[in-house]
């Protein structure tokens, strides 16, 4: 698991440029690159090209259309009926307003982690035959 958060870290934040963080929510191109400088630590982890592609691929979709927004908006359909706000006032972080802009980000950056993690663990994950 150690190879793995190091692989993340190196990817998601080392690796990745100024160009792709600004960008990678707005086109293709800086999304995809920043998918594939992500992956390259993770050949460290396995040369297998299915589960490079499979991190890679994963981290382009949750990147590109900046998925973690919506896993903290419906989240929050865990509370009572009626208390969580329509979507067309959180969909900047999935979070309504009147939260602090500096804790929403940084709950929306810990969702993205976690659902980065997720990705990379099941891909790596050793199945039992």
């Amino acid at each position: 698991m150690s190879g793995q958060l190091l692989a993340h870290l190196t990817g998601d934040y080392v690796l990745q440029s100024d160009w792709m963080a600004l960008n990678k929510t707005k086109r293709n191109l800086p999304a995809a690159a920043h998918a594939v400088t992500y992956a390259l630590p993770f050949m460290a982890l396995t040369r297998d090209p299915r589960r490079l592609a499979v991190i890679a691929g994963s981290h382009f979709v949750i990147d590109r259309w900046r998925l973690a927004r919506h896993v903290c908006w419906a989240k929050n359909f865990l509370a009572p009926p009626g208390s969580n706000p329509p979507w067309s006032e959180c969909k900047a972080t999935g979070y309504p307003p009147g939260r602090p802009d500096w804790m929403t980000v940084w709950l929306m950056i810990v969702a993205d982690n976690t659902m980065h993690g997720l990705c990379n663990w099941l891909a790596l994950r050793q199945v039992e035959p």
